[in-house]
């Protein structure tokens, strides 16, 4: 089983892959029967936002949760389910942005963008959705060829503070019950701080690494040709 796990078939990928998009499309399959059957509650509105806009957050972090977990497992296959788990975090963002363009606001220009600039919690989650779209634009292998590997890594760095500005727009929502961001602004600082960990413990290797001695440096023979 352990060898199996390590190295999977192409099969067994695909199994994991097609569950993982069945359990990420739930809630959203969930909402959707909800408003439809009229059992959302009071106000269907208000709770297809704060539901839509909570899985993006939760999707987000789980997507984060991945290179951490390949790097602690050694299943190196897990960083082959990111980016669908990135996209429908992106999904489920921009419902949630939908939502309130049009339930909440029928596309009231003016209304929209006082609610950006005069409340706070609006400006950093429209901040995280606007981050969101340029990474959801270059989730695909053409992006990566035409961008560059280093480059790509680089753009796709500020998922970081994606997920801070999502954090703090759930925190300054909620006005009470605070635990439920606390518990979100917990597991995105362990998984901020292991990467930080795991960075510096790099940087620190290479340091440590000595220089090539002098005397053990390869003399270099030149041939000249006789004139």
């Amino acid at each position: 089983m352990t060898l199996s796990l390590k190295a999977p078939s192409a099969g067994l990928i695909v199994a994991v892959k097609t569950l993982l998009f069945i359990l990420c499309l739930l809630p959203a399959i969930h909402l959707a029967l909800g408003w439809q059957a009229n059992t959302l509650g009071a106000n269907p509105i208000e709770t297809l936002t704060h539901a839509t806009g909570e899985w993006a957050l939760r999707l987000l972090l789980i997507t984060l949760v991945v290179t951490p977990l390949r790097r602690l497992s050694g299943l190196h296959w897990l960083l082959r389910l990111r980016r669908m788990l990135g996209l429908f975090a992106f999904a489920y963002a921009l419902a949630h942005f939908a939502i309130y363009l049009w339930l909440d606001q029928f596309f009231d220009v003016n209304a929209i963008a006082l609610d950006i600039l005069d409340r706070p919690f609006i400006t950093v989650g429209f901040a995280a959705f606007v981050l969101m779209i340029p990474l959801a634009a270059t989730s695909n292998s053409f992006a990566i060829r035409r961008l560059g590997g280093r480059r790509w890594q680089s753009l796709h760095r500020s998922t970081y503070a994606v997920a801070i500005f999502a954090v703090v727009h759930f925190w300054w929502l909620v006005k009470a019950d605070i635990s439920e961001p606390l518990l979100y602004a917990s597991i995105l600082a362990v998984l901020l701080g292991l990467r930080a960990w795991w960075r510096e413990v790099e940087r620190r290797r290479q340091l440590s690494v000595p220089p090539t001695a002098k005397h053990l440096e390869k003399k270099v023979i030149r041939l000249v040709p006789r004139q």
